[in-house]
């Protein structure tokens, strides 16, 4: 058993990157397939390639289902508050500000869009940061902003390919 102390990464990922194409520092796949229903979102199953992360999924109530597991809308909103939590959290230890008791809490609605007549995603990140002025936590919210990779993805979108594979 590994009696080390969970640490935060080091402040070196704050150094700007100056290279020509993007480079990967961590990549991982999960999949998902149908489960009982054969439908990846109704009763899906979600496995990530090394293990770690195994869930069935289930429909909310409010689209009809039992609603008894998770959805791929809290996934995502545990991946975005997780990241701009850890971002955050770099960019106040540089300036010296306490993060303990800072939290971030991001609400995701999976909705009908108007501009398409299909679905859209919105996602609202409340951040708290108890004992740090407002101008100060204000300013290091904006700076995470452009940091974390979900809040750019959010804000400008995602590099994507999707293929069919044998």
């Amino acid at each position: 058993m590994d009696n080390e102390r969970l640490q935060p990464p080091p402040l070196t990922l704050l150094d700007r990157y100056r290279g020509q194409g993007f480079t990967a520092l961590y990549t991982t796949t999960v999949t998902v397939t149908g489960g009982e229903a054969a439908h990846g979102r109704a009763s899906g199953i979600v496995r990530s390639d090394d293990g770690n992360l195994i869930l069935d999924l289930r429909l909310p109530a409010a689209m009809g289902g039992p609603g008894s597991g998770t959805n791929p809308e809290q996934l995502f909103a545990a991946g975005y508050a997780a990241c701009f939590h850890g971002a955050l959290s770099l960019l106040a230890k540089r300036a010296q500000v306490d993060m303990t008791h800072a939290t971030v809490a991001v609400e995701v609605a999976f909705g009908r869009d108007p501009v398409d007549g299909g679905y859209a995603l919105i996602a609202e990140v409340r951040i708290r940061m108890p004992g740090v002025e407002r101008h100060v936590a204000e300013e290091l919210v904006r700076n995470t902003e452009r940091l974390c990779p979900y809040a750019k993805m959010a804000r400008e979108g995602i590099h994507s390919i999707v293929s069919v594979i044998d």
